[in-house]
């Protein structure tokens, strides 16, 4: 949904509809905006020399007629009329059924489909497009960098992000700079283009000063899947194993996880959790003193799934743990294997249950609304037998 301020020709930091980037403390309620929201120049399009300037950049930024375009936060649906206006088959999304409800009246006779539903995460049944088009949408999304991705998944080979953001406000400057979205996109797409708006006075209905841009990035296809490869020690005394409690890190924070982290470039999964284990808690393994003893490929709540190698080494091997990051990591314990404590990460109790059922091959899949932290009702590791073994696979916790 567009949410570009207005105001005065110096001070553009208050929009039509009333609300004060710089004082800007509470979600933004759309369906109470509607009423003025079309009051803005670049919202409306009303003024004849603003909805050409927005139908010239269009014509720059969209491919030749007809293309399938997805238009995501729409608003009142002025760009989408501008695209179909142009020849291009449109589709509209929007959270906010008022705005829906404008913009279908607007763009009635067009044969635009609009629809309710997250920006984010958009209702479109496995649909591609040609263009994913969204002005002002990005900043308002908890996750920029995670609606990209989906938002790539949505185009067909050789389709293009057209995106408009800024960066408002004085005192408590609100946005995206564009720095973020072009390093954001670096690793989703072959070709990024960007370019600045604040000059273009036609396209504001005046002057502004603050940051304007758009950004047109060309998806060339699909490309081959990558993951994070991270490793996991499991250090046995007898029956217990260790375990720290994560601090500070902004993940997982006051739960207990086994020393682990993840490969560098080049590092191989050996070298990686020997590395790990120097740096966590002190131990100086040799490769001599590790054992494979769980491969499991894991999924977060709402994140891209990793590969998790778990190693197994005997207490006394390289030494005695120590805390090495007391910064990371507020306490080391061991812990029955047997009686695992529910404060846990998941997926690491779930690996640490699998292990110690004879299990090697797991998977473990978070659901997007799963919390991070261990839940005994949640069952979401499936084993996977090994060659030789029978049948394909039961979930168990």
């Amino acid at each position: 949904m567009t949410t570009e301020s207005t105001g005065s020709s110096t001070d553009r930091t208050e929009s039509a509809d009333g609300f004060d980037f710089d004082t800007l403390d509470r979600p933004i309620d759309w369906n109470e905006a509607v009423p003025h929201f079309d009051d803005a120049p670049d919202h409306g399009l009303r003024d004849a020399d603003v909805r050409a300037a927005w139908a010239d950049r269009l014509a720059q930024w969209l491919p030749p007629a007809p293309a399938d375009v997805l238009d995501l936060g729409c608003g009142t649906g002025s760009l989408a009329l501008l695209a179909a206006g142009q020849g291009h088959r449109v589709t509209a999304v929007d959270s906010a059924p008022r705005m829906v409800e404008h913009a279908r009246a607007k763009l009635t006779g067009t044969g635009t489909e609009v629809l309710v539903g997250d920006a984010a995460r958009p209702p479109l049944d496995g649909r591609r497009f040609d263009v994913v088009l969204a002005r002002h949408v990005l900043w308002t999304l908890p996750d920029p960098e995670a609606a990209l991705r989906h938002w790539c998944a949505l185009l067909r080979p050789g389709g293009r992000l057209v995106l408009v953001e800024g960066v408002w406000g004085g005192q408590s400057p609100v946005g995206l700079p564009v720095a973020r979205l072009a390093r954001a996109l670096a690793p989703l797409a072959g070709r990024v283009h960007t370019e600045s708006l604040s000059s273009e006075a036609r396209l504001w209905g005046g002057p502004v000063t603050d940051e304007r841009y758009a950004v047109v990035a060309v998806v060339d296809g699909p490309r081959r899947h990558t993951e994070v490869v991270d490793v996991h020690l499991i250090v046995r005394r007898g029956g217990e194993v260790l375990l720290a409690r994560r601090a500070n890190t902004g993940y997982a924070d006051g739960l207990l996880h086994a020393p682990s982290g993840h490969t560098e470039d080049g590092e191989d999964v050996r070298a990686a959790v020997i590395r790990e284990a120097e740096e966590e808690v002190g131990l100086r393994l040799a490769p001599q003193d590790l054992r494979v003893a769980l491969v499991m490929q894991h999924r977060g709540p709402g994140t891209a799934p990793r590969i998790g190698w778990f190693f197994e080494a005997d207490h006394g091997a390289g030494g005695t743990p120590v805390n090495g990051e007391p910064d990371k990591c507020s306490e080391l314990g061991w812990y029955a294997l047997d009686a695992l404590p529910d404060d846990m990460v998941a997926y690491c109790r779930a690996g640490l249950d699998a292990y110690r059922a004879g299990e090697r091959f797991v998977l473990h899949w978070h659901e997007d609304d799963d919390p991070v932290a261990y839940e005994a009702t949640a069952r979401r590791v499936v084993t996977l037998p090994m060659s030789g073994q029978q049948g394909q696979g039961a979930v168990r916790r």
